[in-house]
């Protein structure tokens, strides 16, 4: 980055567009927050005992921390990504081992009445030291060392802040794959993603269900996936002019039509996943024929995962029973409709639903909502803060704070694809995955349609650490940006 001289002052370098957005939507989240934790007995908005005068202290500290971070110079981000980040993998082993347990998590670093979560912190950290390994070697998919690299670089925060047992917080890191596959990530390994998450998916939903009493309707739907799956890679991927995509799809979709019938039509049925192992079995075997035959890797490589979908399909229990705690699992069950939970779990979804139908079209109206002022939605001014606005507001107020979540996203991919410094065109993208993620659950949880993971939605949700930590994750991207607009 060679300094030249430019007229362009910093200030008028500063994009004014996302700056005002910014100012918006934590005015927006300030006054939402003093109505969701609305108190008639003490109303004063300024009040430093509610949590509208906390977050106001929170919103100055934050104002003045993102204006100071504009007046650093944007070489200074590079410079010292690595140092940030390694300075946050400290913190975050020092909050496993010190933090007290606050609501079943140890995130927590507590200086009197003060209370800080370094995780909130380790994504813009994260994000700097991600931006500068990927802007000095690139994704590069020929040295498996630089990938193992960049990949432990997201993994080892996400992994320490899992510890934390913030699952929640450590799930939104994998915004990151966004940014890994735009930087020249095969979409082969965000195919094989999908396609494990909805084995997981099938697995559970279907898993308690049987299919004439024999057979695991969970366990059929997954194989059968997997069948269609690897059918459709031989045609995508290996030569067409033979016939192993039709050979494989005909051989393991042909006998367990004639189980199904078979068990549908005489009393001798039997467990039709066991032919279906069977059957894919024969498929890898025939994989690997075809490796020797053609000298290629590629069947090889589907006859790999093959095994691998096969081998995670019974693993799902296990993971389910031993990585999640209890409440996530009942989460994830009350979502997927295998399981009723109206007073426990299901609670904060039924009532955030209810609070956001009963808004209708346009709302009851600031400081009206009477869902919100009897308190019947739990976290109401953190992560279930959209319910408060899609009650008072409805749905011509939630829609347009959606729209402007969006011009911002937007605004952001604009800005980073005009940068000049791979660093910063990098970092752009990966603030802009984060608060894609972060929204796209948020107001997914709160509507119903994703499990409540508790994490805030950006510059709305009460809580300083979630505010300063988004405020320097955008202000050091405007920094960059202002830097990029001087010098050209």
């Amino acid at each position: 980055m060679n300094q030249k001289n430019n007229p362009i002052s910093l200030w008028k370098a500063v994009d004014i567009q996302s700056l005002f957005i910014y100012l918006l939507l934590i005015t927006v989240g300030w006054l939402t927050i003093y109505s969701a934790s609305y108190n008639y007995d003490s109303a004063d908005i300024y009040s430093f005992s509610s949590s509208s005068g906390k977050q106001l202290i929170w919103i100055a500290v934050s104002l003045v921390v993102g204006l100071s971070l504009l007046i650093i110079d944007a070489r200074l981000y590079y410079y010292m990504s690595y140092h940030s980040y390694i300075f946050l993998l400290f913190l975050l082993v020092l909050t496993i081992l010190i933090a007290p347990e606050i609501k079943g998590s140890r995130s927590w670093l507590v200086f009197g009445p003060l209370s800080i979560q370094p995780a909130e912190f380790a994504k813009f950290t994260t994000a700097l030291a991600l931006s500068r390994f990927l802007a000095d070697y690139g994704f590069n998919t020929k040295s498996p060392k630089r990938i193992v690299s960049l990949f432990a670089l997201m993994l080892i925060p996400m992994g320490l802040i899992f510890l934390q047992k913030e699952t929640g917080t450590a799930l939104v890191f994998l915004a990151f794959l966004l940014v890994f596959y735009r930087e020249g990530m095969s979409g082969v390994l965000l195919f094989i993603g999908v396609c494990f998450l909805s084995y997981f998916v099938l697995g559970l939903r279907f898993g308690e269900q049987t299919l004439w009493e024999h057979t695991s309707l969970g366990n059929f739907s997954v194989l059968l996936l997997i069948a269609l799956v690897i059918s459709g890679l031989f045609y995508r991927y290996h030569t067409k002019d033979n016939k192993t995509w039709l050979i494989i799809l005909l051989g393991n979709l042909l006998p367990v039509f004639a189980a199904l019938v078979w068990n549908r039509f005489t009393k001798w049925g039997f467990d039709i996943a066991v032919l279906q192992l069977v059957l894919l079995s024969l498929s890898v075997v025939y994989a690997l024929f075809q490796t020797l035959r053609r000298n290629s890797r590629i069947p090889a490589m589907i006859a790999l995962f093959t095994v691998l979908s096969a081998s995670f399909l019974y693993g799902i229990d296990y993971t389910f029973d031993r990585l999640l705690q209890p409440h996530q699992q009942t989460r994830i069950l009350v979502l997927l409709g295998t399981m009723d939970d109206p007073s426990g779990v299901g609670y904060n979804v039924n009532q955030a639903k209810i609070s956001i139908g009963s808004g209708g079209f346009l709302g009851k109206g600031y400081l009206n909502g009477t869902q919100t002022k009897l308190k019947y939605v739990p976290e109401q001014d953190t992560d279930f803060i959209f319910c408060t606005i899609g009650e008072e507001f409805g749905f011509a107020g939630s829609a347009l704070l959606l729209i402007v979540y969006t011009y911002l996203l937007v605004r952001l991919i604009f800005m980073a694809n005009r940068q000049r410094f791979v660093f910063a065109r990098i970092y752009g993208y990966c603030v802009v995955s984060l608060f894609f993620v972060h929204l796209l659950v948020n107001v997914g949880m709160v509507i119903g349609v994703m499990p409540v993971i508790g994490i805030p939605l950006p510059f709305l949700s009460y809580g300083g650490s979630s505010l300063l930590g988004f405020t320097i994750l955008l202000f050091i991207f405007l920094r960059l940006d202002a830097d990029n607009k001087r010098r050209h």
